[in-house]
Order: structure tokens, then sequence, then C-alpha cells
């Protein structure tokens, strides 16, 4: 599991302060909406994200190897719709709202029924579904995000969603904690708990983030218009790959993603390598989440001005300490603000970028395309590195996964979608 599923690219931003739009200081009404939206279903899915690998692991007893194919799974079907969920969004003058809410609804009934399953193949299936509301809901999202936003100040807009989407993510495994220390069925009420969190959440979306595209008129676009704008089909969105930008993102994110290792991994590793006891062991996603929130504005706001791509790349340079701090048991502290500097400065970063490569009228679709390729090779990289830690051991698995970001990182550099700025 991921802290973010999604988002770089720098130097291609093109302004129009001809047209109209919100104002390059504000952030629009619809962005600090959609932030409490996703603050709250954060809330309910980190709590079960930060006992999640514990419960699968100690609980049941899986072992590496099962625990990444279940963790892959986890990522995996989120890969496989969004490419849907943005085509469905762009279909019909925009229909953001709507798949957004199908799809934070989806996730929203999958945990009530994690208190009923307790084998492999169900807990893998109600993963699956959840991570298909997810897959659903997060180009959509995004596009209503960049659509309502400045072209200049989408990396700060994406920042302060990011942040308060992180803001979620800090008290879902706090509250886990906490649940986990009060009651005797202490992951059956972490469940029941976070399942009404999520129906709140679906409910604050549906009352108060407007219709249609946003309910926002449509900024100036970072893509020149056209005369004959393309039709929102998913032929017309498979084809945005035929745009430079937009396919050497997609490959780049694709490449970068295949060499990172889930969140539940890292915070394993943390468990094994220092010796955390299990009854802290939902606090660790707490050290992520806390980097992430204080990182994610100003690295936002930093990378409108030097450049996404750089910063995206800057990211994953952090990432890249955070495995070598974990080789050389380097302390916790300062793995897990590597570790949350890495998503404030690539998750939101990519997705400003990406959305201004492609068009208004295909913006779900165009973001979901880059999404889907972070997300596959994201799939990949669990199943690999579980596999690897059970036949090689831990140490060896991180080294191989520091290894190959090393070299994706060098051919991103070398695939990068424009000059940097």
């Amino acid at each position: 599991m991921y802290v973010a599923d999604s988002r770089g690219g720098a130097g291609t931003e093109v302004r129009d302060a001809s047209r109209p739009g919100p104002r390059a200081t504000a952030v629009a009404p619809t962005v600090l909406v959609l932030g409490t939206v996703s603050l709250i279903t954060d809330v309910s899915s980190e709590m079960v994200t930060a006992v999640l690998p514990l419960y699968l692991v100690a609980g049941l007893g899986l072992s590496p190897l099962g625990f990444g194919l279940l963790d892959g799974v986890y990522n995996g079907f989120s890969a496989l719709v969004r490419l849907v969920g943005g085509h469905l969004a762009d279909r019909g003058g925009g229909r953001h709202k709507a798949v957004a809410a199908v799809g934070y609804g989806l996730s929203a009934v999958c945990k009530p029924a994690l208190l009923l399953v307790h084998s492999l193949p169900l807990i893998g299936a109600v993963l699956a579904v959840d991570r298909t509301g997810k897959g659903l809901r997060t180009a959509p999202r995004d596009a209503l995000i960049s659509l309502s936003s400045a072209p200049e100040t989408r990396g700060r807009a994406f920042g302060v969603h990011r942040a308060m989407d992180t803001a979620g993510a800090l008290l879902g495994p706090l509250v886990a904690f906490l649940i986990l220390r009060q009651a005797a069925e202490g992951y059956d009420a972490v469940f029941t708990v976070s399942s009404c969190v999520a129906a709140l959440g679906v409910l604050v979306l549906l009352l108060f983030v407007p219709g249609g595209r946003g309910g926002v008129p449509a900024p100036a676009s970072g893509v020149p218009a056209s005369a004959d704008p393309p039709r929102p089909t998913l032929r017309a969105s498979l084809a945005l790959l035929r745009r430079r930008d937009v396919r050497r993102l997609t490959v780049c994110a694709t490449l970068l993603g295949l060499s990172t290792v889930s969140d539940s991994f890292v915070y394993l590793l943390l468990q094994h390598r220092l010796g955390v006891p299990d009854r802290w062991f939902a606090l660790l996603p707490l050290g992520t989440a806390a980097a992430f929130l204080l990182l994610a504005m100003p690295l936002g706001r930093l990378a409108d001005r030097m450049g996404r791509w750089r910063m995206f790349l800057a990211g994953h340079v952090a990432l890249l300490a955070a495995y070598g701090l974990l080789l050389a048991h380097g302390p916790a502290y300062a793995v897990l603000l590597l570790h949350g500097a890495f998503y404030a400065a690539t998750d939101g970063v990519l997705m400003a970028a990406a959305s201004t490569a492609v068009p208004d009228e295909l913006r779900g679709a165009g973001l979901a395309l880059v999404q889907t390729g972070q997300a596959t090779a994201r799939f990949a990289a669990s199943l690999a590195f579980g596999a690897a830690w059970t036949a090689w051991g831990d140490r060896t698995a991180l080294t191989t996964a520091a290894l190959a970001l090393t070299v994706c990182a060098v051919c991103a550099v070398y695939l990068r979608p424009a000059p940097s700025k």
C-alpha cells in the first residue's frame, strides 16, 4: 500500500494571462472541499492500512510473498480501472463528481466487509473492490482540482489538497492505535469505526462538491485550444500517448514506479530491522504522514517556480536515501522523514505537470494514463519485492530495489518530458 498512488514533468507550462481563471494567489473552493473529502476518507482508509500489514502477517500468518501478493492486488486493481474512471468522467460534458462519488462509495462499503472475511482469497476480493473504488475516483478528483486552478498555480493547488489529504493520513493511524489499545476486539473495532468515517466522506462529497466539471469556469489550459477539440472517447484518450510529453511522462512514472517499495513493506522493514514492538507498529505511518503534511505545500509552490520535473526527480533521490538508511540501520525518524519528503515532492507534483500536457476535455483520461502506468508498475514492484524478500531475505531485496531505483532514475533523466526550467 502506498501513501499516495499517483502524480511530474516540468518546463511544459504555457501561461495565457489573457484568458479568465482563478486568481493566481487563490486556492479554488472546489480544491478545499475536495481536500476535506480526502481528509475524511484518508482517516478511514489509513486506519485500515496502518493495521492491515500486522493483521495479515502476524495475525493470519502470511509470508512476505503472500503479503506481497495481497499488496499487489491492493494496488493493481486500482491501476486496472483508473483509465476507465477518467474516461467516464470526461464523457457527457464532464461527470467528474458522479464518477468520483461512485468510487468513494465503493471503498466505503468495503470497510465493514473486512469484519466478515478472514481468509486470504476473501480478503483479497474485498481489497480488490476497495481499490476499484480508488481507481475510479482518483483521476476525476484530480481533474476537478486541475480544472479549477490556473496553470501557474496547479503545483500549489495540488500541494494544498495533498496536505489536507495527508492530515487524514496522519490522524488515521493515530485513531487506529488508540482503538487497538482500548478495544478488546481491536481489529474489528478499527474496521467498524473506519466504515462510519468513510460514509461521512461520501456525504460531504455529495453535498458540497459542485456537479459537472466542478461548477467552476474552466481556467486557461496549458495546452493551446484547437478548433476541433478531441471527443472524449476511449480512442481519443489512448491517442494522448501520441503526444511526446504525455508519452514520456507516462514512461518515466512507470519506470520509477517499478523500483518503489510499497509503504507497508517500508514499515515492515523498519519493524524487522529496528525491532519496533507490535503495539507501536500502527504509529509508524505517522512519521511519513507528518513529513508529507509539512512539506506538501512548500514543495508544491517550489515546484511551480523551479520546475515540476526537477522536483519529481528530487523526490526519488529522497526515497533512495531512505533505502540507504534502512540498509545502514539508520534512525527510524530519518527514514520516515525522507519517506514523507518523497511523497511531498512527487505526489501532486506529477499530476500538476501532467494536467498541463493534456486538453481540458480529456483531463480525466489524460491524468489516468499517467496514473495507470505508475500504479501498474507498483503492482509489479510489490509482487517482486515480496518474492525477493521470501527467497533472499530483506537486506538483499532492499539492496536490489535501491539499485533498480538508481538505474530507473538515470533512465528518467534521459527520457525527461521536456527541458527543465
